[in-house]
């Protein structure tokens, strides 16, 4: 696969003058996808234009690269699972964490990781599509916590000293495809959804690695995006996720379920939800659809919540909010939604895209 040759050789590339904040989870600031620096990006990129430098990674991955401070984090993998025509023994599957310099792309560190088995196979339409390596690391600014699916989460120093490690189950979901929700931190607590492992959401102590809450439903089957924390005041901040036909709130503190909506008809949310701080919108596939869910209130909001739905999906790729307009990509096309109506801008369809189950496009929305 085109995708899995390119993350053998990984591009890791920054202007010079490049001074923007720190990256420090998937999607950014809040998961948003959106950055918060003044300085302007690139609008043109290739191997050599605009690159300040390039780093080979020890395998795989999917996952995105955190920023904290100087340094860059990313997860991949290797030893098992490169390819259709020969995977290779999957005992031999070991995940990697790498540490690199954000000025001049020097490997600091590399921690590595040994599958625990049995590990979903390389075989299918889900595994082959994300690999082994789908979990974006996540940092408070001081330790990396990063999330291995059945081989658990791991905590780190910033210089690469292993802090805990604890298993959150070893279980897989109806159809094998494996897990790609990442972690997110939440004040003291490392928040990690283990859909696939345990059909649970989990939040740990982010100093020891000690379980402090634990929610299981059934309902998480068939959900690999990522939650969003929204704070809806001084006192409360909801936890939501996308799962399949439903929007849920929940209490970061304990996992508890405050409130859900019903959403698109789709049966797996393989996306993660974008919110404006109010309202959550979430795009999906397979028999989905689009739409916006009001943030809040308590139990059943399904009535008085939903406040428009729409036909555009998005499946894979999760959207983009920027000002009043969603931007949302599936099968190489960009699809412009107005936030407040849902109402299709326009569509836009990228350049050398390339089509099929797993390919995925970045968009970069930036200000000038």
């Amino acid at each position: 696969m085109k995708r899995k040759l390119l993350a053998s050789f990984a591009i890791l590339a920054f202007t010079t003058t490049l001074s923007a904040d720190d990256w420090l989870r998937f999607r950014g600031p809040s998961g948003s996808g959106v950055s918060v620096d003044t300085e302007s990006l690139p609008t043109q990129w290739s191997p050599n234009a605009n690159v300040a430098w390039k780093a080979e990674i020890p395998g795989a991955g999917v996952s995105s690269p955190i920023v904290v401070g100087d340094r860059v984090f990313v997860t991949c993998y290797s030893g098992y699972g490169l390819s259709r025509e020969n995977p290779g023994e999957i005992k031999d599957l070991v995940r990697h964490l790498v540490c690199y310099d954000l000025k001049t792309g020097s490997k600091l560190w590399q921690k590595d990781v040994a599958a625990t088995l049995p590990e979903d196979p390389y075989t299918g339409v889900g595994v082959p599509s994300h690999g082994y390596a789908s979990h974006t690391p996540v940092s408070d600014g001081n330790t990396v916590f990063v999330f291995f699916g059945k081989s658990g989460v791991h905590a780190y120093s910033l210089d690469g000293a292993e802090l805990w490690s604890v298993n959150v189950g070893k279980e897989s979901d109806p159809w094998a495809w494996g897990s790609a929700s990442s972690p997110i931190v939440f004040q003291d607590t490392v928040i990690v959804t283990a859909a696939a492992e345990s059909q649970s959401i989990i939040g740990l102590d982010k100093s020891t690695g000690k379980e402090l809450w634990r929610q299981e439903a059934s309902g998480l089957d068939g959900m690999w995006g990522t939650p969003a924390l929204v704070k809806l005041d001084d006192s409360r901040t909801d936890l939501v996720m996308s799962v399949a036909k439903e929007v849920w709130g929940l209490d970061p503190n304990n996992g508890k379920l405050r409130w859900y909506s019903a959403a698109t008809g789709a049966d797996q949310a393989q996306s993660s939800i974008v919110t404006d701080g109010n309202v959550a919108f979430a795009f999906t596939g397979r028999g989905g659809g689009s739409v916006a869910v009001k943030v809040g209130g308590m139990g059943e909001t399904t009535e008085e919540a939903i406040l428009w739905s729409g036909s555009d999906s998005a499946r894979f790729a999760s959207p983009i909010q920027y000002k009043s307009r969603l931007y949302s990509i599936a099968n190489g096309v960009v699809t412009i939604v107005d936030a407040k109506s849902g109402d299709k801008i326009d569509q836009v369809r990228l350049d050398g895209a390339v089509r099929g189950a797993g390919d995925s496009v970045r968009l970069i929305i930036h200000r000038r």
